[in-house]
């Protein structure tokens, strides 16, 4: 039987409430022997009993093709439709973002619209996506918190960008708030990777199909497709003792998933079937970090590792080995950091899964 002793909790940055405190800024990260940041560095020499290949970790996507900050302000003004208008082309003369403008004057799919129609335009300052483009490289090239941007333009889930399209870069809240903004924007948490790390696509193009060996590495500019459905139910990742539970601790410390306490250099495995979608330190208080997309919108996270033994647009199957358990980031002692998430949410481990 797992033993259940809470004794204390952790909160990704940029995830805390207000008020409340986390111990992830309590201390510096210890080293991770193979991380995705910039510069580079290799994965450790493989042991004989690994069934995996050790390769040197690429560039983030939101790395390999930095944004420049030209958005366009467009100011307030009501366009009449002509004939052979699209909102598309409407966009492209205006400035403004074409899905900025339906909302504004309630269109939904397809948006059909007439000849002689009046369009209010909104104001707002717009970034035209290129290609490569991530969410998190636009919203650190302007120093505004990807957060921000999702709900200045009512992102939704899958959150893939297209080439063209036009986002509303939110302005500060405040004069006061320039400084704080613009270093939110460049502390990474696991929500902005989820929802603002794949590269842009074109509006005929498909997403990348999984690689089903670490030997092959996806390009950091192309978007990987995610798994339709999730295949099975999950298992636990590590067999281990929890000593964190998912929730807001006495201390007032709230914790997204569960602590797992384990030896160091234990194999951490998939909790199910699923793709890769990000492997590194980027994250500083979690140390080594690999994220796999499962489908219908779940996703699991495995944090403090020493050792990274999978690339991302990896194809993995339930119980394969992702990483090496470690003592990384702000752990304390050899442990994991597991997190499910379904969409944006995180979701107790515990009651995902089955019990022993």
């Amino acid at each position: 039987m797992r033993g259940l002793v809470l004794t204390g909790t952790v909160l990704l940055g940029g995830c805390i409430p207000q008020g409340v405190r986390s111990e992830y800024a309590a201390r510096p990260p210890a080293p991770v022997a193979q991380a995705a940041e910039p510069p580079a560095r290799d994965y450790q020499p493989r042991r004989a009993d690994e069934d995996v290949v050790a390769l040197p970790a690429p560039r983030p996507a939101w790395e390999s093709r930095l944004v420049t900050p030209d958005a366009r302000t467009v100011e307030a003004s009501t366009y009449v439709v002509q004939p052979g208008d699209t909102l598309r082309r409407i966009a492209d003369s205006t400035g403004a973002g074409s899905e900025a403008i339906a909302r504004a004057n309630g269109l939904i799919a397809p948006y059909t619209i007439r000849a002689g129609q009046r369009l209010s335009i909104p104001a707002g300052r717009y970034h035209l996506v290129r290609p490569g483009e991530t969410g998190i490289a636009i919203a650190r090239a302007y120093g505004v918190p990807w957060s921000r941007i999702i709900e200045a333009n009512a992102l939704a889930e899958p959150y893939v960008l297209r080439l063209g399209q036009r986002i509303d870069i939110p302005a500060p809240a405040s004069p006061r708030s320039v400084a704080a903004e613009r270093a939110a924007a460049f502390q990474l948490n696991i929500e902005d990777i989820l929802t603002g790390g794949e590269p842009a696509l074109a509006s005929n193009q498909a997403p990348a199909k999984p690689v089903a060996s670490p030997k092959r590495v996806l390009p950091a500019t192309a978007a990987v497709v995610a798994p339709a459905r999730l295949a099975s139910g999950f298992t636990w990742p590590v067999d281990g003792r929890v000593v964190a539970r998912f929730g807001p601790g006495g201390s007032g410390v709230r914790n997204n998933g569960i602590k797992i306490a384990v030896p160091a250099d234990t194999p951490i495995k998939a909790a199910a079937d699923g793709v890769v979608a990000y492997v590194g330190s980027g994250i500083a208080n979690l140390g080594g970090i690999v994220i796999v997309r499962h489908g219908e919108g779940w996703t699991s996270v495995y944090g403090h590792a020493s050792k990274l033994l999978v690339q991302r647009g990896q194809s993995v199957k339930r119980g394969q080995r992702l990483a090496l358990s470690g003592e990384t980031g702000s752990a304390d002692r050899p442990a994991l950091h597991f997190e499910l998430r379904k969409g944006r949410t995180p979701v107790d481990p515990l009651a995902q899964l089955p019990r022993t």
